[in-house]
């Protein structure tokens, strides 16, 4: 019998009666191990063959990031508002899991950033990152001077409200509010999107999954940080150096065949539908 993890936010009462009430069910098929994603961030459980989430995007990113180096396939039941990591749905979840235990899936692997922080030439943080690493204000003050340099040439400086360094899975994230490209999730690349930069002329940049970015914090400021998805975070000093690569660890993403990364677009951006043209 397959032992897996079962892992979901338990303080949301919705998650805690959702996966209580699947419980019986899921022993009747598989070993299961549930998690409480908000008390345990790291559980690195060696011998479960996948992961299933319970919850939004969030709780896929705590998961891979509590996972660590043992990664193994995971999947996720959207419950959140407007997920585009989930692929299961809450209301034919059994269905979609038989087809799962008996084999019946691939898994796609997908790149991740490994995100350095050094301070007076030490490195103070570490943090894997599935969507995006991000310099931005974390409360009212003026704009950030980071200065870009990509496998140690000098390309830009901004000044700017931040700077994101997403991946291709993370395109569908903050990189795409700020006004980032969308990128189908196997490439091998970097996307770099400023935040709200003072000159127009700064644009959004795709470059190869190869190189090694460094961000230099130039200004003098307070109330700046360097996030990781949304859930890492770090204050950040004048002269912070922030070195971001690809990781040699993938997060491994189950795919049944029920959606298509276009699929999602249609579904979540409302592609695909007619122009409204009013009525003469």
């Amino acid at each position: 019998m397959k032992k897996i993890l079962v892992l979901g936010d338990l303080s949301k009462k919705k998650i805690f009666d959702t996966i209580s009430g699947l419980k019986p069910w899921l022993e009747k098929h598989v070993i299961a191990e549930v998690i409480d994603l908000s008390k345990e961030r790291k559980f690195e459980k060696p011998g479960a063959e996948i992961a299933v989430v319970f919850g939004g995007d969030g709780a896929l990113l705590s998961t891979c990031r509590g996972l660590g180096r043992n990664q193994i396939p995971i999947i996720g039941v959207h419950m959140g508002r407007f997920g585009f990591l989930a692929e299961l749905m809450e209301r034919n979840v059994c269905a979609s899991l038989e087809k799962i235990f008996t084999g019946n899936y691939r898994v796609r692997k997908r790149m991740l950033l490994l995100c350095r922080l050094e301070r007076a030439g030490k490195i103070v943080n570490e943090s894997t990152g599935i969507n995006d690493g991000v310099i931005s204000r974390s409360s009212l003050s003026r704009l950030i001077s980071i200065k870009l340099h990509i496998n140690g040439e000098d390309v830009a400086t901004y000044r700017a409200d931040g700077l994101i360094i997403s991946t291709p899975l993370g395109s569908t994230a903050h990189s795409l509010s700020a006004g980032g490209p969308l990128l189908t999730p196997d490439l091998n690349a970097f996307i770099i999107v400023p935040i709200c930069p003072h000159t127009l002329t700064n644009r959004p940049l795709v470059v190869s999954g190869d190189v090694k970015i460094e961000m230099e914090i130039l200004s003098q400021l307070s109330g700046a940080g360097f996030t990781v998805d949304g859930q890492v975070f770090t204050e950040l000093e004048m002269g912070d150096k922030i070195k971001i690569e690809r990781s040699d660890i993938e997060v491994q993403m189950i795919d049944t065949g029920t959606r298509t990364f276009y699929g999602v677009l249609r579904e979540k951006l409302n592609w695909g539908g007619q122009p409204n043209y009013g009525r003469n």
